[in-house]
């Protein structure tokens, strides 16, 4: 089996020191033994996946956890590179690019089967595409495919009832046979073939999906879930799941490439507890974890399994622009402004984050060349900068008519996910706003589910989030916040800004970098979210995991995950 002892080969002290850990972190070990020992053989692999997924339906996940595990149980038209993320065959084993890059040819492979049997046919694809994009579906990852001719309109377009008013047979998707699907695009995508590997575009079984919703008309998304009536296309499929313990993986003995998926079983094990995680993965328990406590990250470094790198994601605070005194621009400017982003970084997430001023990460540069604008100039002096940035915030709180001799700032929730390092965040947070603005602070913290829904209700004034580009281009995060996106979730919407941005998505080179900068800055003017770090990598890693590597977009596909030729097993 896949286990370790992750103390193994290291040095005294700083056992002792992870000694420490395991005990305080024992009484959530105790627990997910429990869990173990209720039925389950051990697993060939098991890791911690994080916050339990808040659905195993790919047209409705959209957070990391989830994209793990879709990674595992579908399959796109397109896998990814595991260190390079260059586009590989998936369910397609080829495609041509028409010479005005409007057209995409998939052709499928003969003989790959979903887990009933089913050979995965074209119409498969479509339909999951037309699920996608069905208004009723209210999916949040739909706008991806807005792209596609016809789609958008097809989408937005709705009669009383919510449904389309037309029929998806103006949408550019055709399939000329069972092993052909034809993709027709409004306009050049240059990240189409990473989309083609993204979860929300996986197949859906055409004839598991009218029975589901023939039996389960008003609640098929939910008796979905149950392994039974889950129908899947991936190297694994899902055959035991237990709320907030774990989701048993078995090899999918109809993969198309199961000769070269390695793992017989994997189990999914859903914690929030960062602690509980590392001890799982010292004691040798989970080959993998995502995230460490922020405390501990200093006393990795040297470590083989600790390797941060940066990637495209960022830390931020989505902010309700619905709700006064939040409505106004230099509010926001001015909350934004009195944030100490290098206490964050230096203090509690220490594993090199960059203090983040943009909304598009920094790490964009070197991928694409693209320099995201900033909300305030940087000098080689941070402090005398972070008093200016104060000044400047005290001075807009004036102007917006709060303060001394004017009206107080009403108090102001800071709505988080429950997770330690979001909790100390918010705390730091608030400490800024009450020293230097005179604003009082509540905490709010629910888990994962229950937080996206208020986000989504807009029932909040300021709430944690985090967002990791989908493909390597800023367009990936700029248009989260287009009026059209579900993924907005701040009330905002700017005409302009949404103008900006679809004329960059037509433009090339370096007009279409000025306009996105051009975009961005105005949406640092208006500031519906507030930046506050960018990402580097905090998982641990068993060193003897093969096809696991660190990149840009920190996605991985257990596909290629595998245990070195050498690797000991116990």
């Amino acid at each position: 089996m896949g286990a370790h002892n992750g103390l193994r080969g290291r040095g005294a002290g700083k056992q002792g020191f992870f000694v420490v850990l395991l005990l305080l972190a024992v009484l959530g070990y105790g627990a997910w033994r429990v869990g173990l020992e209720a039925g389950l053989d051990q697993a060939d692999f098991t890791f911690a996946n994080g916050a339990e997924p808040t659905s195993l339906d790919p047209t409705q996940t959209t957070g990391a956890p989830e994209g793990r595990l879709m990674r595992a149980i579908f399959e796109g038209l397109c896998v990814l590179d595991p260190k390079t993320l260059a586009p590989l065959p998936g369910m397609a084993e080829r495609w041509e690019i028409s010479a005005d890059e409007l057209t995409y040819t998939f052709h499928l492979r003969s003989g790959a089967r979903w887990t009933n049997g089913d050979e995965v046919v074209a119409a498969d694809f479509k339909a999951g595409f037309a699920r996608l994009l069905d208004p009723r579906e209210a999916a949040e990852y739909a706008y991806l495919l807005y792209c596609v001719r016809g789609a958008r309109e097809y989408a937005t377009n709705v009669d009383d009832s919510g449904a389309a008013l037309r029929g998806f047979d103006t949408v550019g998707i055709r399939t000329p046979d069972a092993r052909t699907l034809v993709v027709e695009l409004e306009r050049p995508v240059p990240w189409f073939l990473y989309l083609a590997a993204y979860p929300p575009l996986a197949p859906l079984n055409q004839r598991a999906l009218d029975e589901m919703r023939a039996q389960f008309p008003n609640t098929w998304r939910i008796e979905r879930l149950r392994p039974e009536n889950l129908v899947t296309n991936g190297p694994w499929r899902v055959v035991e799941r237990r709320v907030n313990d774990r989701i048993r993986l078995a090899r999918h003995d109809q993969y198309w490439d199961r000769d070269n998926v390695a793992f017989e079983t994997i189990d999914v094990l859903a914690s929030e507890h960062l602690s509980t995680n590392l001890n799982l993965y010292l004691t040798g328990a989970v080959g993998f974890v995502n995230e460490v406590p922020a405390g501990v990250v200093p006393r990795l470094a040297g470590r083989a399994d600790w390797n941060p790198t940066p990637y495209l994601a960022t830390y931020f605070y989505r902010v309700n622009v619905t709700r006064p005194p939040l409505d106004d621009a230099r509010v926001r400017r001015a909350l934004a402004l009195a944030i100490d982003r290098r206490a964050l970084t230096s203090k509690i997430t220490r594993a090199g984050e960059p203090p983040l001023y943009s909304w598009v990460p920094s790490a964009i540069t070197p991928v694409t060349g693209y320099v995201p604008p900033a909300l305030r100039t940087t000098t080689e002096d941070p402090v005398a900068d972070y008093a200016r940035d104060v000044a400047e915030a005290q001075r807009l709180l004036r102007e917006a008519g709060y303060g001394p001799g004017a009206r107080a700032l009403r108090r102001i929730e800071i709505h988080y996910n429950t997770q330690s390092t979001n909790r100390d965040i918010a705390e730091v947070v608030a400490r800024d706003w009450k020293l230097h603005l005179g604003l009082d602070v509540k905490l709010t913290n629910q888990e994962k589910k229950v937080a996206l829904d208020t986000q989504r209700r807009l029932d909040y004034d300021i709430s944690r989030s985090t967002w990791i580009a989908d493909y390597p281009d800023p367009a990936s995060f700029l248009e989260v916040l287009t009026q059209a996106s579900a993924n907005n979730r701040t009330g905002f919407a700017d005409a302009r800004y949404d103008a900006l941005l679809a004329e960059a998505l037509t433009a090339r080179g370096a007009e279409r970098k000025r306009l996105y900068a051009e975009a961005e800055a105005r949406l640092l003017e208006l500031l519906p979210i507030i930046p506050l770090f960018g990402f580097t990598t905090t998982s641990l890693v068993d060193p003897r995991l093969a096809g696991f590597h660190p990149n840009n977009l920190d996605i991985h596909f257990p596909k290629f995950w595998r245990w070195n030729a050498d690797g000991e097993r116990r």
